[in-house]
């Protein structure tokens, strides 16, 4: 999720998760038989209180952690309707695009983080 000014929505990973601690773009996993936009939609209303628009696909990053490989889509995604709050006590930041490098991400995100910036540059 990007705002007007062009800062993204980043949120801290729960404790008890995978990768505990690091920040992450918001969403999850898809439930069987969902489409991405779907789960995504579902996912961030349950864990931001609000409705999403989800638009166009940004990238597709596929990574080999050691205990398991995921599969992440990020897409582009408006606020529709209601207030952003976190409902999982989890921490939320809207970040710059040249500010992403100093939070701490999984290294999955790192790739898409660079593209991020790289465009914002431009």
């Amino acid at each position: 999720m990007r705002d007007d000014a062009g800062r993204y929505l980043i949120t801290r990973r729960r404790r008890g998760s995978h990768l505990e601690g690091l920040w992450e773009f918001p969403g999850g996993k898809r439930e069987p038989g969902e489409s991405l936009e779907t789960a995504l939609r579902r996912e961030l209303a349950e864990e931001l209180s609000a409705g999403f628009a989800v638009g166009d696909r940004v990238d597709t990053v596929r990574w080999e952690y050691p205990e398991r490989t995921v599969v992440i889509h990020f897409y582009r995604c408006r606020l529709e309707s209601g207030t952003i709050e976190p409902r999982e006590s989890q921490a939320m930041a809207w970040v710059a695009p040249e500010r992403l490098v100093e939070f701490d991400f999984p290294p999955a995100d790192r790739e898409l983080i660079t593209r991020l910036r790289a465009s914002s540059a431009s």
